[in-house]
Parts: C-alpha cells; structure tokens; sequence
C-alpha cells in the first residue's frame, strides 16, 4: 500500500471516528437540554423539517418540538424534577446518512423535596431509532421513533432495525 492509500484510509477512519462522535454527542445532549427546558437547543438537534415521533404525538419541525417543551405538561415534569437517560448509542455510518439506536429511562420524582427524600421512580423504558444527515450545521436527526417498551412488538423490532443499520 503507497503511503497516499495509507494516508488517505487513515483520513476516512479518522472522519468516521469523528461522525460517529458528533452523533454521540448529539445524542447526549437531548436529555440535558430536554430536562432543562432548553427548547431553543432542543430544536436544533433536528433539520428544520425534522420529525419526532413518539407514542403520544407526531412532532414535525422544529416549531412543533420547541412548543412540545415549552408546554405546560412538560413543564410540569420539569418542576417536577425528572431526568431523560439516553445510551449506550449504536451508531451505522453510510456516506451523509447514519442510523442510530439507543434506550433510553426517563426518571421522575414521585413525591417531596430534597429536605424530604424524594422518591424517584423510572416512568418509562423506551426505544430510540434515529434516522440523521450531514448537514451544513452538522450532524442532525431527521426523523427519531421512539416507542415505550410495553411488550408490544413494534418497540423491541425498532430496535433491531437500528443496530442493523435499517431504516424505521
């Protein structure tokens, strides 16, 4: 192998290492931002025409999802006090496209303050398949389907799609 095929496969690693990252990270950041009411920044992790949909509602655009934070019912599991837990993420790589696929708990205080030992409880286990596209401003979700694991089939087959790399 030239050192030119050399360097050029260590450049195509070393991108996959970092667009596998930059999903990660993505990732990651739902959760704090979700949990802190940072519509603005939630919003962002998806293309303008993005969709998010989940069990209880279909969110298309970025407009829809800075509204499902600022709502009232998420505003009161903020006040609350929950926490959104995203990963481990497994991330399949094609070209502009990735698909990604994680768990994900969503922890709630189910009574009293800090002074009166809340108890916490998880209110949901959930499955997360992320379709994502390398845009201008980076990597961002153009459409995640989320579904409670309940029992029901389509949860645990969404996500064996997404660690095979299939789309939802």
């Amino acid at each position: 192998m030239s050192t030119e095929e050399r360097l050029a496969a260590l450049e195509q690693r070393l991108r996959e290492l970092e667009d596998r990252e930059a999903i990660v990270e993505l990732i990651a950041g739902y959760g704090p931002f979700v949990d802190g009411g940072a519509a603005e920044d939630v919003a962002a992790q998806w293309t303008e025409d993005g969709v998010y949909d989940v069990d209880e509602i279909t969110m298309h655009g970025r407009k829809q999802l800075r509204a499902m934070v600022r709502s009232d019912n998420h505003q009161g599991w903020i006040k609350g006090g929950c926490a959104h837990f995203l990963g481990p993420v497994k991330v399949t790589l094609a070209g502009d496209e990735a698909i990604a696929v994680c768990h994900s708990l969503m922890v709630v205080n189910k009574g009293g303050a800090f002074e009166q030992a809340p108890d916490f409880v998880v209110r949901r286990a959930t499955a997360h398949h992320f379709e994502l596209v390398r845009t201008d401003e980076g990597w961002l979700v153009a459409k995640r389907t989320s579904r409670v694991l309940d029992g029901r089939a389509e949860s645990p087959e969404l996500l064996v799609k997404g660690a095979r790399g299939e789309k939802a």
